[in-house]
């Protein structure tokens, strides 16, 4: 088989589950326009790889591979959290090595490196097993990846038992936080189920990082300079190559079905309040409550991008005496929603791709995180960076979501947090300009997993 520098062939194993393997397909549609000899044999289960590979814009050296999703014949799912993921994760190893198998039959190429998803902590034992270097993507924040790599010294300096009730005492002895409050640390790291599956891959993954060859980050290191100073003092190369949302945006077409920027067309600039919570978080029906009386006693207009099955909850009259002033939608083009100079802010879940959203659109947060690492990214938006807030207690109230809303539209630190996203903003640009920080660590990236230099 084939390994010359100029048909190198690289394997990429995706996470299928949430926004992973997109994210991961977005990077590696810029690696091979960047290596047009080089292979790329994706591999992802059915589901999550038919959406992805029908966009048009796929470059025909990304060849994807299916692997099983782990669900036996007949399995009736408990309702268990998590419990795709970890059927998935039971079979996930070898599936994934007889698959790189079949890709380096079917090209004729071995396989030269081998890209994955930082949460598939067993591909470092396939890359040393292979004799190739191993790349673990980061679709994350700096943030969260400092604290699993720390989670030992976490574990080993608070203890894991009764912690329940310590949420609010204070850590600071993390390199590069300041200060971190417990309750906010991702969960698996102390609190939650610390023997599953889920948590075992976590913990795993932050142990074997120090065998990767690179590990880049969605993300870009202006943000957090202390946190990247760290980590680069423990791995060879750490590469901000991000933010995806400005370097590798989804290719698909802008559709508006429900009419949300004709509709913020009408409204006054930095007036209207966006609400998402992505595809997986949803508040509680009470919380859905407290956030929609909120909204209607304040008076804030607003668009709220909600599945039809939660709206059965909302406060009976509630869309008909707001008609005038919202925008009640099952889906919302966010990007170009958040980007609109109507929008003042974004009520949201926190999760990472809606944080670089918002920084990219320099529009303020209100946070109401849910799980994994979106209370640390609360965490950072409100005592990091500044730019946002977490809603008061962590749950939506009415008395507390409008403080919040009181706060963005009518504060003068309302103002002073508008002012900071948008220096973040900039810096975010800078770094995907030219000759930017991120552009620059891509081209190394280029040269670790390709062999080629751009």
């Amino acid at each position: 088989m084939s390994m010359s520098p100029k048909n190198q062939h690289v394997a990429v194993l995706a996470f299928p589950f949430a926004t992973h393997a997109g994210l991961l397909l977005g990077l590696v549609r810029r690696l091979a326009d960047a290596g047009p000899n080089v292979t790329f044999s994706f591999f992802s289960t059915t589901k999550s790889n038919q959406p992805l590979f029908s966009m048009p814009t796929v470059p025909d050296n990304i060849i994807p591979y299916d692997v099983s999703d782990g669900v036996p014949e007949g399995y009736v799912f408990s309702g268990k959290p998590q419990e795709d993921i970890e059927l998935f994760l039971k079979v996930a190893p070898q599936n994934f090595r007889r698959g790189v198998e079949a890709a380096e039959a079917d090209t004729g190429r071995r396989i030269s490196c081998l890209l994955a998803d930082g949460f598939l902590w067993f591909a470092a034992e396939m890359a040393e097993d292979m004799g190739v270097s191993w790349v673990p993507l980061w679709t994350s924040g700096a943030c969260s990846l400092s604290v699993h790599v720390y989670t030992d010294l976490i574990r080993q300096t608070v203890g894991t038992t009764d912690v329940a009730d310590r949420e609010n005492e204070i850590l600071s002895f993390i390199p590069g936080f300041s200060a971190l409050r417990l309750g906010d640390l991702p969960s698996g790291v102390l609190f939650g189920n610390l023997e599953s599956p889920f948590s075992t891959l976590l913990h795993k993954m932050g142990q074997c990082l120090t065998r990767a060859t690179a590990i880049p980050i969605n993300s870009f290191g202006e943000l957090d300079p202390t946190l990247i100073k760290d980590l680069k003092s423990k791995f060879p190369k750490v590469l901000n190559v991000g933010p995806f949302n400005l370097t590798s945006p989804p290719p698909r077409s802008i559709t508006d079905e429900h009419g949300c920027l004709a509709w913020l067309d009408k409204q006054k600039a930095n007036s209207v309040a966006y609400i998402g919570f992505g595809t997986v978080a949803s508040p509680s029906p009470k919380e859905i409550v407290a956030l929609a009386e909120a909204l209607e006693a304040s008076g804030t207009p607003f668009i709220w991008s909600i599945r039809d099955n939660m709206t059965s909850h909302l406060p009976k009259g509630f869309l008909g005496r707001n008609s005038e002033i919202s925008k009640v939608v099952p889906w919302a083009p966010q990007v170009q929603v958040l980007a609109h100079a109507s929008t003042g802010v974004f009520i949201t879940h926190c999760g990472w791709n809606s944080v670089l959203e918002s920084i990219a659109a320099s529009v303020p947060m209100i946070g109401r995180p849910f799980f994994g690492d979106q209370q640390l990214n609360t965490w950072m938006v409100e005592n990091v960076w500044r730019i946002g807030l977490r809603v008061e207690g962590g749950i939506f109230t009415k008395s507390g979501t409008m403080r919040a809303l009181e706060v963005i539209f009518s504060h003068e630190e309302g103002k002073k947090l508008k002012e900071r996203i948008g220096v973040y903003r900039e810096l975010a640009l800078k770094a995907v300009g030219s000759s930017g920080t991120s552009t620059e660590n891509f081209k190394s990236l280029v040269e670790v997993v390709t062999g080629h230099n751009i």
